[in-house]
């Protein structure tokens, strides 16, 4: 498998959108000899047959990709008169209403949701806000800070301050302005010596500072900040998690323990988050959707690694009807 997924890295993406691209770590690719009209027709027969055929709906819906399903929308809207998402919502219920309206949305309107969810009603969950935001590059933060004014009328950064407060507000904000100011071109040992003495400094003295943390975090790439991790941890003799651990507390240290896990591997992350969350269907969806046409592959491999069996075997355990034909398909295929 992980052959595999080296290959299909290597491969180059077809210049035609509608033939299968195999130059992702995604499950979900376009359609072959995709037709929009063909498929709006089906599922306007399939809402307005007596029970609506959910079978069919879900079949469709969760075998194109996300560009494919916003040309199915335009379609049936042509076709019928009428928006696609109330029909779906009409016909459909509970978790699976849910996921089927997160399918119809874009990448960018599906994570601004995500974040919006995390902070509507009594109470902030710190936990999956930090998830969206330390899994997303900066140019998709930028795309999800645009989608959430049109989806919602309201500015993403003002209600982060809001549900927020001191340094882990200051901490948010920086994740989701973050900007990668190091060179990718190179490995610059300087700077990894500079900023793991920043780091090492802010936790030795009695008054623990974050801002250094904060500030390295945030705007360095992976590469750099797991070289410079592992220097930290070499420094220190614990592991950087315990160090954040000791000298950090509250929603802070949640936040940098979140930041540090899904430095070294954002598949590895989004695999402990499913296998611990496994039963709660909203955020399995979630993490489903969310990168099922980027590096739902990278996630199934470190799943099968983590816990000894598939991600979709422990779906196809966890989940009944028509809620398991919807996350099979979107998962795929078993990891043997």
């Amino acid at each position: 498998m992980e052959a595999l997924l080296k290959s299909m890295h290597n491969t180059s993406p077809k210049a035609n959108s509608h033939e299968m691209w195999w130059g992702t770590l995604g499950t979900v690719r376009p359609f072959p000899n995709f037709n929009s009209e063909k498929d709006a027709r089906e599922i306007q027969t399939a809402l307005e047959s007596k029970a609506s055929d959910v079978n069919t709906l879900v079949r469709i819906l969760t075998n194109r990709n996300n560009a494919q399903r916003q040309s199915i929308a335009e379609s049936y809207h042509n076709l019928t008169q009428k928006e696609l998402c109330p029909a779906l919502k009409k016909a459909l219920s509970g978790g699976l209403e849910q996921l089927m309206l997160g399918l119809m949305m874009t990448p960018s309107q599906f994570d601004a949701h995500r974040l919006r969810q995390s902070m509507d009603g009594i109470g902030t969950d710190e936990e999956s806000l930090l998830a969206v935001l330390c899994t997303k590059s900066p140019q998709q933060l930028k795309d999800a800070t645009i989608a959430y004014k049109q989806e919602f009328g309201r500015y993403l950064e003002n209600d982060l301050i809001s549900e927020t407060s001191k340094d882990f507000t200051k901490l948010v904000l920086a994740i989701l302005k973050k900007e990668e100011l190091n060179s990718k071109e190179m490995v610059d040992y300087q700077l990894i010596d500079q900023d793991v003495k920043a780091l090492n400094d802010a936790v030795n003295g009695k008054k623990k500072d974050p801002a250094p943390w904060i500030q390295v975090l945030t705007t360095r790439d992976s590469n750099h900040l797991n070289r410079v991790l592992s220097r930290l941890e070499d420094l220190r003799g614990e592991t950087v998690d315990k160090t954040v651990q000791s000298h950090f507390s509250g929603d802070l240290r949640l936040g940098f323990r979140t930041l540090v896990g899904s430095i070294p591997s954002i598949p590895l992350f989004l695999a402990q988050r499913l296998h611990s969350n496994i039963k709660k269907g909203s955020l399995v969806q979630g993490i489903i959707i969310s990168h099922s046409e980027e590096d739902l592959l990278c996630v199934r491999i470190e799943y099968r690694k983590l816990t000894n069996i598939s991600l979709y075997s422990a779906l196809q355990k966890e989940y009944k009807g028509e809620m398991q034909q919807a996350l099979l398909a979107l998962c795929r295929s078993e990891d043997l």
